[in-house]
């Protein structure tokens, strides 16, 4: 399926948003729907989370909805009643933003969803100067950040830390 995105009548790099109502098209009509929400029903949580195999997240169902509810911010795509992506942040929304989750259903990967979730959560954020994000050390991913505007932490002189528990 290809799909094509339409913002303000302007298609960049064969993907856009339609600024109109939030949603993603195909020649046939409406394909998936973006939204900002916090409060999703715990099996769609657990399907999209499984889907990718994070399943450290999906062992406690209640802790992964409280997660999700307690966020800064959560935009969701869905198709019909689906929910195929997913992006959050926590933070303080003033000072740094940190992009905690981003998945993207494995059929729904490599069409551009992605993407749009980093760029609808950094736009929704144009004055936290840190916006910051750990991920798994793999060249796919490494390109799909880079070619989202971020930087390794090491090219910028900055270390990252973290202590698992």
């Amino acid at each position: 399926m290809s799909l094509q995105l339409i913002e303000s009548s302007k298609v960049v790099e064969g993907f856009s948003l339609s600024t109109r109502n939030n949603a993603m098209y195909d020649e046939g009509g409406v394909v998936m729907h973006f939204h900002e929400q916090k409060c999703i029903d715990e099996q769609s949580l657990l399907e999209l989370y499984g889907s990718v195999g994070w399943t450290a997240y999906t062992t406690d169902s209640k802790q992964l909805t409280k997660a999700v509810e307690q966020s800064l911010k959560v935009i969701t795509v869905w198709q019909e009643k689906e929910l195929i992506g997913l992006i959050r942040s926590v933070g303080d929304g003033e000072t740094i933003l940190y992009i905690q989750d981003l998945l993207v259903h494995p059929a729904y990967q490599k069409q551009g969803i992605g993407t749009e979730l980093m760029k609808q959560m950094v736009e929704a954020y144009p004055d936290v100067r840190q916006k910051v994000l750990l991920a798994e050390n793999d060249p796919v991913i490494k390109r799909f950040y880079e070619k989202n505007g971020f930087h390794l932490a090491e090219q910028q002189g900055v270390a990252c830390f973290y202590k698992e528990y």
